[in-house]
Parts: C-alpha cells; sequence; structure tokens
C-alpha cells in the first residue's frame, strides 16, 4: 500500500525518472561509453564532471569545451592530413568543417549513446535535452577536453581516429566553396544581410605581414575573428567561425 502511495505521489510530482536515469543503468551506460570510446577513465570524478550538464550542476563540462575544441580541430586535421596526403589546403580545410560542425559532432554523441549518460536538470530532461542536438555536440567537445586532461592529447586524438576514421570522405568529393561563399549562401537562403569584414590589424614587415579580420552579421548577436599571412585568408577564417557557430 505504501509503495501504491510513493508510485501516486511521483505520478503527481510529474511522474516517474526516465529508466536510464537510475543509478545502476546509468553506470551501466557509462562503462558501455568507456567501451564505445575506447577509452577507460583513470578519474572517474573527472568522467563525472564530462557527464554533467550545466542544469545539473556548476560543476558541470562547460569549461572543458574550450579545450575540447581545441583538441578536436587539432586530431581531425592530423588525421585528414595523414589519410590523404595529396589534398589540397582548401580541401583539408573543407573536409574538416564538415566532420567538426555541430550536427555531425551530436549524430556522433548518439552513435555512442552520450546522452544516456549525461547529468541533467529534470526540466532539461524532460524537455529532450538528452537528444538535443547543441547539448550533444557540446558534451562531446567536453568529453575530448577531458580526455586530454585525463590521459593526454594522443589518448583524445586516439579517441577522434576511432569515431572519425570512417566518416573520412574523399577529398574530390568536397564541395570546394569556399566559407566565405557558404556564409554569403546560408545567410542569404535565410532572408538574411550580408556579412561584413574589418580590418582589425596587421603587424609585421612587408615581406612577412599578419592580417586581423573580424567578420560579423547585421542583426546577429555573432562576430569572429581570423589571423592569416593574406587578408584574404584571415577573411576566409573568420567567416569559416562565423559559419559554424551559425550553424550550431
Amino acid at each position: 500500500m505504501r509503495s501504491l502511495r510513493r508510485s501516486t505521489a511521483n505520478a503527481r510530482r510529474g511522474g516517474t525518472p526516465p529508466a536510464d536515469s537510475a543509478p545502476g543503468a546509468v553506470e551501466t551506460s557509462v562503462e558501455r561509453l568507456q567501451q564505445r570510446l575506447g577509452y577507460t577513465f583513470r578519474d572517474q570524478q573527472l568522467l563525472r564532471q564530462a557527464l554533467t550538464h550545466k542544469s545539473a550542476s556548476a560543476s558541470n563540462f562547460e569549461r572543458f569545451e574550450f579545450l575540447g575544441d581545441a583538441a578536436l580541430g587539432l586530431a581531425v586535421a592530423q588525421l585528414l592530413f595523414d589519410t590523404w596526403p595529396d589534398a589540397s589546403e582548401q580541401q583539408l580545410t573543407l573536409m574538416r568543417a564538415k566532420l567538426v560542425n555541430a550536427n555531425a559532432l551530436a549524430d556522433n554523441a548518439r552513435r555512442l549513446e552520450l546522452g544516456r549518460c549525461l547529468k541533467l536538470s529534470v526540466s532539461e530532461r524532460r524537455s529532450g535535452g538528452a537528444d538535443r542536438t547543441s547539448i550533444l555536440a557540446d558534451a562531446f567537445e567536453a568529453m575530448l577536453g577531458v580526455i586530454v586532461c585525463d590521459g593526454g592529447f594522443e589518448a583524445a586524438a586516439e579517441v577522434v581516429r576511432r569515431v572519425f576514421l570512417g566518416q573520412l570522405t574523399q577529398p574530390d568529393d568536397v564541395d570546394l566553396k569556399d566559407p566565405k561563399t557558404r556564409l554569403q549562401e546560408h545567410l542569404q537562403a535565410r532572408g538574411m544581410g550580408l556579412p561584413s569584414y574589418s580590418l582589425l590589424a596587421k603587424h609585421g614587415a612587408d615581406h612577412a605581414l599578419e592580417f586581423l579580420v573580424e567578420c560579423s552579421v547585421d542583426g546577429l548577436d555573432v562576430r569572429a575573428q581570423g589571423r592569416a599571412r593574406s587578408l584574404r585568408k584571415a577573411e576566409t577564417a573568420a567567416a569559416a567561425t562565423v559559419l559554424r557557430r551559425l550553424e550550431r
């Protein structure tokens, strides 16, 4: 009878938690996640933080996203560079962009069943946060950042190789439109204005100039900087970052 009353009370409060949020189920999911990653954490406390969303605790994975984003970019670049020795810089850049955008990262997180392991607030889980693209993409990056802290960059790069190796496309299959063109098409398709580019600084001797450019979009709170040895490449780098943020 007490059990029935407890069940009724739970129902009044909005239902019982999902099956995969039970401690035993979560523990099993975390073990499977490590198996899929091919990496076992030495510091399990660090792993727990890597799986905690900001909605659930102040001690969460948000800070690790910064490190994971950098590790991901370098590891994917190295993987592409080694796999396709004859690919051009433009092809490598576009292939990397295709692999590290938010949708691609979230799809990889789903294949790893990362959402099952995340610790979310009750309201965030009920609203579908465990399968939300933005949360999964952030969690994937954070996971790589935590692996860097736990086992070093090479360990994170090996996980990236395992996850992404089967997803590489032939260089000749890449859409060779540069990021500036793709950003313009992305904005025009949504009825937005064109991006603008501002030269912020120019440093160095004439034979070794470095340009710092900012790309921004009117009406959107998004802007990014690009730095390169030519004005065109600096604009391209800034456009690629803005495009990546808009796609997320």
